[in-house]
């Protein structure tokens, strides 16, 4: 059921964004003095779209130190001294959608691969050995994996091995999540990609995913389905960063207030290299990815924050006391990858030409875990357990 506020519905983040004149906090950004960031910093919060705007302004910068120390206070504060550890776990890199950014666009000669259920359960087992308890089950978007019951079968495959498991797959109706949320399920991730729509035009030229606005309300159609963690993102390379920054930070506001009784979590993945030949058009340098971050805290400190291995070992190891709250390690983005890796490093013997992009961390799980540990925090790889629902 959709969630009333004041007496009726709740609209759709897409009716929001309609509405929403992202041009004022833009210019906030854009114009920002030191008074104003001093102002904001003060409050030790973001208490509007307008202060977030203000955080991420050029002027913020030089009080990135600050902006640190205040994320990290907020992120102990709600979330401890822990990091959530999952691995990603690709089932088919098929896909009816032309994305130019996308290693997986049909366009792209790579190798398809789609796992049989039994080489799912075999992926599975060489991560569960590596110490993780929660998962996510990645595919590329094609409507067969759905109708026949495969993505189905695999999550009631691994519900007794993994007590969480998430989907990245393409978007559905709520009743087409609902015997996902049964045999298992309890989270799912949708990244927009961009949500600036003549971008998102231009870069979606064939396939379900040129549905700029249904793509958009998936997590709102997820959470009605029973999903008790919802994720979402921008992917940071495609557009002016500050701009999808306000987008994303008004999208989280908004399913924190609508959809408050599941645990709302942002990614925020930055460009890799992938096949094909797109040339990400807008750079986001790593210090204005950590002013990023921590504005987001400031500004939605109930929100997880997760941190993939897209980003290189030094840097997210600098990343984890100051805003995140989750990464994954030990990552492969090729369905079946996981079955090429050397038993021992954890690391892949061959070329992965079916993957949808390169990682920049290749570091083993009890290598990360150990980085986490260095700097005074816990690697959390287990913090759920279906039998809890059962207790309710």
């Amino acid at each position: 059921m959709r969630e009333k506020l004041m007496g009726g519905f709740a609209p759709r983040f897409s009716e929001v964004l309609k509405r929403l004149d992202l041009e004022e906090p833009l210019r906030i950004a854009m114009n920002a003095n030191v008074e104003d960031v001093d102002r904001v910093l003060a409050q030790g919060r973001a208490n509007s779209l307008s202060d977030f705007a203000v955080l991420i302004s050029p002027a913020a910068e030089r009080s990135l130190e600050t902006l640190c120390r205040l994320s990290q206070r907020l992120t102990q504060q709600h979330f401890g001294k822990t990091i959530r550890m999952f691995a990603p776990l690709y089932l088919s890199n098929e896909c009816v959608n032309i994305c130019k950014y996308c290693g997986f666009s049909r366009h792209n000669d790579i190798p398809r691969i789609t796992l049989a259920i039994e080489e799912v359960e075999r992926e599975a087992v060489l991560l569960s050995q590596q110490g993780f308890r929660s998962i996510l089950l990645v595919a590329g978007e094609h409507p067969k994996y759905v109708s026949n019951g495969y993505v189905e079968e695999a999550v009631r495959r691994l519900a007794p091995r993994f007590p969480s498991i998430a989907l990245e797959l393409g978007p559905l109706e709520t009743p087409a999540y609902q015997p996902l949320t049964e045999a298992g399920c309890e989270a799912l991730i949708v990244y927009q990609e961009t949500y600036h729509k003549d971008t998102y035009k231009a870069l979606h030229t064939a396939g379900p995913k040129k549905h700029f606005y249904w793509r958009m309300d998936t997590a709102e159609r997820a959470y009605e389905a029973g999903f008790r963690r919802l994720g979402i993102g921008a992917l940071f390379g495609l557009h002016d960063w500050r701009e999808e920054a306000l987008a994303l930070a008004a999208h989280t506001q908004h399913l924190l207030k609508t959809c408050w009784k599941a645990q709302i979590n942002v990614s925020l993945p930055r460009m890799r290299p992938a096949a094909g030949e797109f040339e990400q058009v807008e750079f986001l340098p790593d210090h204005h990815f950590v002013q990023l971050i921590t504005a987001l805290r400031l500004f939605a400190p109930h929100a997880g924050i997760t941190l993939s291995t897209r980003e290189p070992a030094t840097l997210r190891d600098g990343l984890i006391p100051i805003g995140i709250t989750s990464m994954s390690a030990g990552s492969s983005t090729e369905p079946g990858g996981y079955s090429s890796f050397d038993e021992t490093s954890f690391k892949p013997t061959k070329t992965q030409e079916g993957e949808q992009f390169h990682i920049a961390d290749e570091r083993p799980p009890a290598e990360v875990a150990a980085a986490i540990a260095k700097v005074g925090y816990e690697a959390v790889w287990k913090d759920f357990d279906q039998a809890l629902l059962a207790a309710v």
